[in-house]
């Protein structure tokens, strides 16, 4: 019990540093102790918005923050659980185009950058422009030291346990290590890194003292 609690007290030492160096370069930014703690945050801060888009984020899915805000009555445009009319492509665009884009970060530094490495591109795209309100969540897991150490965790950790989660015909879904691929399903083609907030584009990131997604 003893140990849980010192790996608490580094995270959240950790964590606080990532928060102020985060606001420092114009993100707003919050650490939480727990996963309600952040659904209860992200709630406050959307309750006066009603069209959502999701990014392929494991964080937010197991956060059940599309189905709560489905359950409230909100408009959720999720490519993972598109309505039946719509198509995948049209989804991603309205996520685009949402009043709240919610969605996870691939690494995020001590420095207070963050770093996404996508496939399609709607989330990095979102997460820039389109959408006025954007809220990354992340677990404690996804920081890391600095850009250096932040793009060898997106290599050697986030992307092969992303790509085995999809079952893709990738060598870092077969065994672990990347090779930087030509396969057709290779998921890593765009690469953003947020060195401050976008000037037309609020964004919220929250912190979790938890490991939770890839």
């Amino acid at each position: 019990m003893k140990d849980i609690q010192y790996h608490a007290w580094l995270n959240e030492e950790k964590g606080h540093r990532v928060v102020t160096n985060l606001k420092k370069n114009g993100f707003q930014a919050h650490f939480t102790a727990t996963p309600q703690e952040a659904i209860d945050l992200v709630l406050e801060l959307v309750k006066k918005d009603n069209r959502f888009g999701f990014g392929g984020s494991s964080t937010t899915r197991y956060l059940d923050l599309p189905g709560i805000l489905e359950r409230l009555g909100k408009t959720v445009y999720d490519h993972w659980n598109p309505p039946g009319e719509a198509s995948d492509l049209e989804i991603r665009m309205k996520q685009g185009r949402s009043d709240c884009f919610l969605c996870s970060a691939n690494a995020i530094s001590e420095t207070g950058e963050i770093i996404n490495v996508d496939g399609v591109g709607n989330r990095t795209n979102a997460m820039t422009f389109g959408c006025p309100r954007v809220i990354i969540l992340a677990g404690i897991n996804k920081v890391s030291r600095d850009l250096e150490s932040a793009f060898r965790r997106i290599k050697e950790t986030a992307a092969p346990m992303r790509a085995k989660s999809l079952n893709l015909d990738t060598p870092c879904a077969k065994n672990g290590l990347c090779t930087d691929c030509n396969s057709p399903q290779r998921i890593c083609r765009i690469t953003t890194i947020l060195h401050r907030k976008p000037m037309m584009t609020d964004i919220t990131v929250i912190l979790i003292n938890e490991n939770i997604g890839f």
